[in-house]
């Protein structure tokens, strides 16, 4: 009881320097000290909410017929994955504007077996994704899954990635050709000067192989382990 005391008397002699030492203090300087302190509380608050709040959908998109709806069923329950499936066709593709602003990161799907007479298709629908303002501002990642690879004649992801880079080369030319009245994109792609790879881009781009036929969606896995944390 005796020590109790003695801690209470030490403790109001500390309060009382303290107010001496404040009193001494210009009071500008005590605003200010506390307004620095307000303003540390709040961002470090809104830091930790946005870690909070990090997304976990992920957009999975592409052409129809490109084996979308067979990989989605496979991840659609994978906790803690938000998957979502934005049909392929035209008419359809708006509704990835919808989803965009959450997403952590995008899932291009490729058919590999019938890959080269949809490039060019694949490629504008691609184009558009990159050049989005929502997907570029956020630098969202892209994965370019080349899927039903397990056939022998699928073209393999290198293929893939160079022959979509040349095509998107070719639209980025003759888009910038149009007027700018005429032009949709938010943003243009590539290097001037410079042949289109998809290092250029502003968000990172990446591609993998899957086969949704066969179960074998390891490198989709990886990806979403990447950008999507528990």
């Amino acid at each position: 009881m005796e020590q109790l005391e003695q801690w209470k008397e030490q403790l109001l002699h500390w309060w009382s320097l303290l107010e001496e030492q404040l009193r001494q203090v210009p009071p500008v300087q005590l605003y200010a000290a506390a307004a620095v302190l307000v303003f540390t509380t709040l961002l470090l608050l809104s830091l930790r909410l946005l870690k909070r709040a990090k997304s976990n959908t992920i957009v999975l998109t592409g052409l129809s017929g490109a084996g979308k709806t067979v990989l989605f069923y496979q991840k659609r329950k994978t906790k803690p994955v938000h998957v979502v499936d934005v049909p392929g066709h035209s008419r359809l593709r708006p509704k990835l504007d919808e989803y965009l602003p959450q997403a952590a990161g995008i899932v291009f799907v490729v058919d590999a077996l019938d890959f080269l007479p949809n490039c060019r298709s694949a490629s504008e629908y691609l184009y558009d994704i990159l050049t989005k303002g929502s997907v570029v501002k956020k630098k969202i990642p892209l994965l370019i899954l080349c899927n039903k690879t397990d056939k022998v004649t699928a073209h393999t992801k290198e293929f893939i990635r160079r022959q979509m880079e040349k095509e998107i080369d070719k639209l980025r030319a003759s888009r910038s050709a149009v007027s700018d009245a005429d032009i949709t994109n938010e943003f243009s792609l590539g290097v001037p000067g410079e042949p289109f790879s998809f290092t250029q881009c502003y968000n990172k781009v990446t591609t993998a192989d899957a086969s949704g036929l066969t179960g074998e969606i390891s490198q989709l896995e990886q990806f979403i382990r990447e950008y999507v944390k528990p």
